[in-house]
């Protein structure tokens, strides 16, 4: 199963090292998982640690998110989707307890039914398809928004590294990005960061962000408004021949719907 992730790929830094941690082929992977669960004394917003447990411990009937809630158990199947869901747990630990927690109380108020609700469609989009886009300016941010893709990637591509950072939390982004395709789209939340975040060491941006984000959903009625899509393989250095061809491509960097700019 992991031989057709290459680790090379700079959308998989955000969870590098927590692979790195761990034996998965001699542990397995409840048991790898379980390990970093373990060392990182996890918990979910009850208190319950955290632990990894196979997909047929899921009750019939109840729903996933509830039940982490209420038990601190992950279902986890063995497959990439899940080990991509794990490595997340073992690298933005609050940021998965603070939109699990979320997801609770919602399917406690409103029950599992056909339709999420705003604050559960726009959390469970953050949980599977998200980019954390960390910016000490706001210049890219109105760009990504309007779908200026040439000025935001190619003309400002010198920011990427020096004023802004991108790393993947989505797990299915993450599983998708396996076998990278152009059209492959994050939902990106904007993370505004001063210049003492770019000086910090990766592990130190990685526990800043945690901190950082999953206060900010505390403090927030979280909905899909707070993302913008970015295509993972147009950010500057993630792919070869980013250039303005590469850009022109509209079946993938779209211009914005007329509908969006009517509502600006």
């Amino acid at each position: 199963m992991f031989a057709a992730i290459d680790w090379s790929r700079p959308w998989y830094d955000a969870v590098r090292p927590a692979f790195a941690r761990f034996d998965f082929d001699a542990l397995g992977l409840t048991g790898a998982l379980n390990a970093g669960a373990a060392a990182l004394a996890l918990v979910n917003q009850q208190g319950q640690p955290i632990r990894f447990v196979p997909q047929a411990a899921l009750p019939e009937g109840r729903a996933y998110e509830e039940f982490i809630g209420a038990t601190g158990c992950v279902p986890t199947r063995e497959n990439l989707h899940d080990f991509f869901n794990g490595l997340v747990w073992l690298t933005f630990p609050r940021i998965k307890q603070q939109l699990n927690a979320l997801q609770a109380a919602q399917i406690a108020q409103a029950g599992v039914g056909k339709s999420r609700g705003a604050a559960r469609d726009a959390a469970t989009i953050f949980d599977e398809n998200s980019a954390l886009l960390v910016v000490r300016d706001g210049v890219l941010e109105p760009l990504l928004r309007a779908h200026a893709w040439t000025e935001a990637l190619f003309e400002r591509r010198a920011l990427f590294g020096r004023d802004a950072q991108v790393w993947l939390f989505g797990h299915a982004l993450m599983e998708k990005l396996v076998a990278p395709r152009k059209a492959i789209t994050a939902h990106t939340r904007v993370v505004q960061a001063g210049a003492d975040y770019f000086a910090l060491s990766q592990d130190e941006q990685r526990a800043w962000l945690d901190e950082h984000v999953s206060a900010s959903l505390a403090a927030e009625a979280l909905n899909t408004a707070c993302f913008t899509p970015l295509p993972v393989l147009g950010i500057p250095g993630w792919w070869p021949q980013q250039d303005l061809a590469f850009y022109a491509d509209s079946s993938v960097f779209r211009a914005k719907p007329e509908r969006a700019r009517a509502g600006e």
